[in-house]
Parts: structure tokens; C-alpha cells; sequence
């Protein structure tokens, strides 16, 4: 038998205590402040269709006024200094590298970026925000500004967060008595039509677009979504080209209804007949859509989501499912993804649901998280190790400092958006302890270190377990420092419920 962990219930000081308890305030927050100088944050790598319409926003900290630049910039886009705002269309095909810098008064920062023109998008998983898990069907126009207004004030597009997805209930409900959502769900030629809270389509689109973000819009195959409003189904290219013309940028496609159709629920040709027909139709549109496969894992859709046009694909049920403690489901959920890494990767990602931090729905009442500091810290670890949609599920007007310290790390950002584009595995699972691995770009590895037991305990990572030989650096990324050179192992406490995220890398 392997051994890659010794488990000691700790009796003494530990070397390095993570993901200690803590209850509110500022406590419990490890992510160091954000510098003044500048950095530029989020993915390396951006996918776009030739022809189509491009909008990248610079996700960049530091002290402002900020002025970008950028070189070898494809000659159709154009940059924004004051703003990092890019636009414009890339018309040739090709892998494009460019040079990015940020200036303040207080220095420089440079990045390299490659721009690859050609039919794959989601070159590294999404980052960005959803409705549904902070207001059900409960939305409108006011929040959806409101929630973007927020991802730009509070920080998080400047790293890397750049998706403002509006979930279920933005439509008409068929049947409703609130006029509001109420009425005919279509025109008589067939055009759906909002309902009375979002009045205005392509107007909430430019506002968004105007952030240098993105949106995202929501419908089911069947003919009604999950709450019960207007399906595209015998609509769907009307419906696709409709939310082009709207200037969408993501498509949520949620099975819902369509279950009803199917002669087997289960069998893997019925379920791929609508996303295969959806991703062909969103193909041939004018402007590129990130297509979100839900249907809760039903038929292995990691196996076939690439191949009917997915860029990532919910892989189980709902992790905020009001019947189930949020806990059990972070780990039951997050830890089951194990064993699909071999179906993940640049352009089609396994999705283990929103991130539930911060305020979220929970007995429809928004209020903070019912997870721990240390079952945060898991969450987040699992997620970015996972590289997982890094899609927060919370309100973003109500962000906390320890909320905003767990979502812009950007040394834990990093390595979700890794170039590689890989998915960790376990590399060690007995008991409440498990270590999970993924390879990085440049030859480094990102280690997590779980504790799902109720008593905090010492891990020890072997080398030999991990791939690995002779010294090598370990680094703290929620605490962004390195910890020292280690020889054969490493060793650390970790708390009930806790994680710690290191990356080792050779010591030269």
C-alpha cells in the first residue's frame, strides 16, 4: 500500500495551522491585502471566433488612475488606455501573442496574453456571477445593473471576473397571475418575449457591455424552464438568434421540461439531442456564446459535452439544494469529480455548480453562507483546484471583507486559469483525509490538503507520492508566501472541515 499521508491528532504547536475557525468580522482572513502597484490578473489565454465581436476587459488591481497599453494587439481591436477595455473583431485566424502593461504612479506591470482566433472558446473556465442561487426567479432589470455595478466597485472584475449570467424567471410564466411575468410568452410570429421586469433586452446588454463585461442568459430545451416559465422548445433557433440580436454572450440550457420528452431520461442519445442541436445553431450565429450544458450529469455529459458544443457541463445535481445541509452537498458534490479529469480541459469543463459563499438563498431568505470559515476555504480550494467555472453564486452588493478575500486571491485564481488546463485527481483518499494534485504550467504542482473530520489533524505529503524528488519550494497560496524548501515531504495542520493550497515547485 502507497502511504502519502501520516495522520497525527495534533497534542502540540503545529508548523502551519490552515483554515482555523473562525465567527464574522475580519477574522479568519488570509488572502494578504491587495497592492497598490499594479498586477494583471485572471487567464492568460482568450478564445474568439474570427469575425465576431470581441470584448476583453483588462482585469487589473492597483491604485487608479491606471493606463493600459498593449502590444502586438491584433490590428482590428482596440484598447481603451484609460479603461482596459479591448473591442473591436479579430478577422484571421491564428494564435496571437501579445504583451499587456498597467501603469500607476506607483510602477508597472507587464503580462503576456495570447488571443486564439479559431472555433474553440473557454480557453480557461469561465469566471463570472449567476442569479439564481442569491434570487431564484425573483429578478429584473434593477438587480441584474445593480449586481453588475457591484462587480466592478467591489473589485472582483479586476480579477478576472467578467460574466453577469441572469438565471431562470426572466421571461414569461405561462399561466402566472402577476402581470409581471404573466401574459402570451411569444409574438404571433413566434418571438419570445420578456417579461414586464426586464422591458428592455439589448439596452441591458449595452449596459453591461459598457463595464467591459459580459452576459448571460438562461432557457430550457423542454417547453418551460425549471420555475415554470417559457421553454425554447420546436423555438430554438428563433430563440438563439433572438438572444444574439439581444447581444448575449452565454447560454445557459437547463434539461428541466424536456426530461417529460424523452422516452428514457437516462439514455445518453436522447439527452445529447438538444444540446447537439442548440450548440450547432449557436455556431452559425453572428457573436459568440459560452454554452453551459445543464442536465446534472445525466448520461455522463463529461464523456459527450464537447463533442454537441459544451464549454462546460454541470456534472451533478444542484449544490444548493434546500433539502441538503450546504456542507454535504460542497463535499459530497465536490469531491465526486474524481475520476472525470480526463474529459476537462481548454474549451469544455467539468461544473460542480456556483460558488455558495457570501449571501445566498437559503429557505428563501438571503443570508450569509451557512458554511464555516474552513468549509469556505475547502470550497474554494476544491473549486480552483478542480478548474471549475469559477461562477459566484452570492450577492455581490453584500460582499464582505472575508467573502472578497476568499474570491480575489489571485495566486488561488491562478490556478484555476492555468494554461495547462488541468483538471487535479486525488492522489491519496483514506478516511475523512484526501490530497488532490494538478499539474501547472511550467512544471510546478498545486497540492490540496483536505480535512473532512471533526478534529484538526497533521498531513504529511511524501514526495515519492506526488511525482516528485529532491528539494522543492513550498508555497502558501492563500497566504501568498513561501513556507520553505522541503526535502521528501511536507507537513501542515489542518482544521475540521479545513483545506490548505500549496503549490511545490523544484528549488533550483
Amino acid at each position: 500500500m502507497i502511504t502519502l499521508i501520516k495522520v497525527i491528532l495534533c497534542l502540540c504547536l503545529p508548523l502551519v495551522v490552515f483554515g482555523q475557525a473562525a465567527t464574522g468580522g475580519d477574522r479568519g482572513i488570509l488572502t494578504p491585502p491587495v497592492s497598490r502597484k499594479p498586477r494583471i490578473n485572471g487567464a492568460k489565454v482568450y478564445g474568439v471566433r474570427p469575425g465576431h465581436p470581441f470584448l476583453y476587459r483588462i482585469p487589473a488591481t492597483g491604485a487608479r488612475p491606471m493606463k493600459f497599453s498593449a502590444r502586438k494587439l491584433p490590428k482590428d481591436l482596440k484598447l481603451d488606455s484609460h479603461t482596459g477595455v479591448i473591442t473591436g473583431t479579430v478577422k484571421k485566424p491564428g494564435d496571437y501573442s501579445v504583451t499587456l502593461s498597467a501603469v500607476n504612479a506607483l510602477g508597472k506591470a507587464k503580462r503576456k496574453f495570447r488571443i486564439v482566433a479559431g472555433k474553440t472558446l473557454a480557453l480557461s473556465p469561465p469566471m463570472g456571477w449567476s442569479s439564481w442561487y442569491m434570487a431564484y426567479a425573483n429578478i429584473d432589470d434593477k438587480l441584474i445593473r445593480a449586481e453588475a455595478d457591484a462587480m466592478i466597485s467591489s473589485g472582483l472584475a479586476d480579477h478576472g471576473y467578467s460574466y453577469i449570467n441572469i438565471d431562470d424567471g426572466w421571461n414569461v410564466k405561462p399561466g402566472a397571475t402577476d402581470p409581471a411575468i404573466g401574459g402570451e410568452p411569444r409574438n404571433a410570429d413566434g418571438t419570445l418575449k420578456p417579461n414586464r421586469n426586464f422591458p428592455d433586452m439589448s439596452a441591458l446588454t449595452a449596459y453591461v457591455h459598457e463595464k467591459g463585461l459580459k452576459t448571460g442568459i438562461y432557457i430550457s430545451p423542454g417547453t418551460r424552464t425549471c420555475g415554470g416559465y417559457e421553454g425554447s422548445y420546436q423555438h430554438e433557433e428563433q430563440d438563439a438568434r433572438l438572444f444574439a440580436k439581444w447581444g448575449f454572450d452565454f447560454l445557459k440550457y437547463d434539461l428541466c421540461s424536456y426530461s417529460k420528452l424523452m422516452k428514457d431520461p437516462n439514455d445518453s442519445d436522447e439527452l445529447q439531442k438538444p444540446y447537439r442541436l442548440m450548440g450547432t445553431i449557436l455556431e452559425q450565429l453572428n457573436r459568440d456564446f459560452v454554452f453551459n450544458l445543464c442536465e446534472y450529469g445525466r448520461g455522463d455529459v463529461w464523456k459527450w459535452g464537447s463533442e454537441v458544443g459544451g464549454n462546460f457541463w454541470r456534472t451533478t445535481g444542484d449544490l444548493g439544494d434546500p433539502q441538503k445541509g450546504l456542507w454535504d452537498s460542497v463535499s459530497k458534490i465536490g469531491f465526486s469529480e474524481a475520476g472525470k479529469e480526463q474529459w476537462a480541459g481548454p474549451g469544455g469543463w467539468n461544473d460542480p455548480d456556483n460558488i455558495l459563499i457570501g449571501h445566498i438563498l437559503q429557505h428563501d431568505e438571503l443570508v450569509p453562507t451557512p458554511l464555516t470559515h474552513n468549509e469556505q476555504y475547502t470550497h474554494v480550494t476544491l473549486w480552483a483546484l478542480l478548474a471549475a467555472p469559477m461562477l459566484f453564486g452570492g450577492d455581490m452588493t453584500q460582499l464582505d471583507p472575508f467573502t472578497l478575500s476568499l474570491l480575489t486571491n489571485d495566486e488561488v485564481i491562478d490556478v484555476d486559469q492555468d494554461t495547462l488546463g488541468k483538471q487535479a485527481k486525488p492522489v491519496y483518499r483514506s478516511g475523512d483525509l484526501q490530497i488532490w494534485a494538478k499539474d501547472l504550467e511550467g512544471g510546478s504542482k498545486a497540492v490540496g490538503l483536505f480535512n473532512l473530520g471533526e478534529s484538526e489533524t497533521e498531513v504529511t505529503a511524501q514526495w515519492s507520492d506526488l511525482g516528485l524528488q529532491g528539494k522543492q519550494i513550498v508555497r502558501d497560496i492563500w497566504r501568498q508566501k513561501d513556507v520553505g524548501i522541503f526535502d521528501n515531504e511536507f507537513h501542515a495542520s489542518v482544521g475540521r472541515h479545513g483545506a490548505a493550497l500549496m503549490v511545490i515547485r523544484a528549488s533550483r
